[in-house]
């Protein structure tokens, strides 16, 4: 089972990193949305939608377009971000606190 994970936040990088290992996925983590297209689709995308090196809406946009399976994540706060997210098509949009208690959950559940 393969992961694609867009971020820049090396925290977040870390957890996945370790949730995915666990679950017995392998993990590959981009910075740049043309090179996740060209990863994609992988079993899981998952998109920081506060990464600052990719424009996450229209990437959504063209991963669902590879028939990508996209989980996003927002700072609960961000609830404008979060519904263009769901417009573009993500899957599923979680609050960072709720996707950090639950992935490695989701990510059992997946492989």
């Amino acid at each position: 089972m393969h992961l694609l994970a867009v971020l820049d936040d090396l925290f977040f990088t870390v957890k996945i990193q370790d949730a995915a290992k666990r679950a017995g996925f392998t993990a590959t983590f981009v910075k740049d949305a043309d090179r996740a297209v060209e990863l994609a689709p992988a079993d899981l995308v998952v998109v920081d939608l506060n990464c600052k090196t990719i424009d996450p809406i229209a990437l959504i946009q063209r991963l669902k377009e590879k028939q990508a399976t996209v989980m996003a994540f927002v700072p609960h706060v961000q609830v404008e971000l979060k519904q263009r997210a769901m417009q573009a098509g993500a899957d599923s949009v979680s609050a960072r606190s709720v996707f950090d208690r639950d992935l490695a959950a989701i990510l059992q559940r997946i492989g």
